[in-house]
């Protein structure tokens, strides 16, 4: 199933198009661009790839960064917030906290926003920590 993608390079590059073989347990997969090249991706390269439901996004939408009380997808999942090296903050689900592999699902806050699932490099964070988390709360990515 081919899925539209957004890839943000940790040295601030975008690539953005279609993908059919992501799999975070292989060091690459292979963007379709929307200029109809292919280019293959080492996911050491991204920040983060995203998976969207349109590739013109809306740069005009301001995004919810609180998660509504009684949201079901929060049940067997962890708020977090991620700082990534380039100072950028985002705050999502994930269902394993702290992360215990190098590449990682992140869904976000905001059930309307034009992201469905992120895959966040580990390396490029800075900083994570949970609010729901036991006490120790921040955690360095090397955890």
């Amino acid at each position: 199933m081919s899925q539209q993608v957004v890839a943000r390079f940790q040295d601030g590059r975008l690539t953005k198009g279609i993908s059919m073989d992501v799999d975070p347990t292989r060091p690459s997969f292979h963007i379709r661009t929307v200029q109809g090249t292919t280019e293959e991706i080492k996911l050491s390269d991204l920040k983060a790839l995203f998976f969207v439901r349109s590739l013109e996004g809306n740069a005009q939408r301001v995004e919810s960064r609180a998660l509504s009380p009684g949201d079901s997808r929060a049940r067997a999942s962890s708020l977090i917030s991620i700082k990534f090296a380039d100072g950028e903050v985002m705050q999502g689900l994930t269902i394993r906290y702290p992360p215990n592999r190098p590449y990682f699902f992140v869904v976000p806050v905001d059930p309307g926003s034009n992201n469905i699932r992120i895959l966040v490099n580990k390396s490029a964070v800075k900083e994570m920590t949970s609010p729901s988390a036991p006490a120790g709360g921040a955690h360095s990515p090397g955890i």
